[in-house]
């Protein structure tokens, strides 16, 4: 298999930003004069859905016994999670949440080698921005042909929907990429898609199920050896080692 293209999620693969967006939801309803805090036990069991308005929804749902939904409760959602968004893009501008061991060097390395690069997230395009602008410059879009993120599709992971969208948008086969994800849902999604798939766990998904990855690592700081398992081609630094 001839590698053409890498889909990478953001949150959890490209940076650990699960806590970063737990500590700006708690800002959000604090702001929003809520009395709601997500510790990090809870944020795990809200993790199983993905989305932030999502997240919310599931919170109330499930967790918030005799609670009163207001009148319009989508719009009220929608405004909490633009209150967080804001939040988080600050944390992101900041510098406070860094990209991963090994991401940025793979992402120059696969761009110079002139494999196609793309993102497949349900994070707004805000966060995308934010966080990417940080860790890879002004130009950052540039490494990237597509760049699905957000509400573009109907269906959020684990669908297969943006996968299926970034595919089309790089004009590729699931059989030329290869997708990195960090948690069960991301896995699923790409799996579901066709993609053959590798896993980077983090401290909130290192004990999903990740039955049927190509592979599964703590992390890229040893690039060398994802190079070899994946096949994709060693830049010169690395071959002599």
């Amino acid at each position: 298999m001839t590698i053409k293209a890498i889909i990478f999620d953001v949150d959890g693969t490209l940076a650990d930003t699960e806590d970063g967006h737990r500590k700006s939801f708690n800002k959000a309803f604090a702001e929003s004069g809520l009395d709601w805090n997500w510790d990090v036990a809870l944020y795990d069991k809200l993790l199983k859905v993905t989305g932030g308005k999502e997240r919310i929804k599931y919170f109330v749902s499930d967790f918030l016994t005799g609670y009163t939904k207001p009148e319009n409760f989508d719009e009220f959602v929608k405004h909490l999670h633009k209150v967080k968004t804001a939040h988080y893009t600050a944390m992101l501008r900041e510098g406070q949440i860094p990209l991963r061991p090994g991401i940025k060097q793979l992402i120059q390395d696969a761009h110079a080698a002139g494999i196609t690069l793309a993102i497949a997230t349900t994070t707004t395009p805000e966060n995308v921005s934010a966080l990417l602008e940080v860790g890879l410059g002004k130009n950052w879009a540039d490494y990237f042909a597509a760049n699905g993120c957000g509400d573009i599709v109907p269906h959020k992971k684990p669908a297969p929907d943006i996968y299926f969208w970034v595919l089309e948008k790089m004009g590729l086969s699931a059989a030329d990429c290869i997708a990195l994800e960090d948690s069960e849902n991301g896995l699923r999604s790409a799996l579901a898609a066709g993609i053959k798939t590798y896993v980077t766990t983090n401290p909130y998904t290192h004990w999903h199920d990740f039955d049927g990855a190509a592979g599964i690592f703590e992390d890229l700081s040893d690039l060398a050896v994802f190079y070899r398992t994946t096949g994709l081609p060693l830049p010169k630094p690395l071959v002599s080692v």
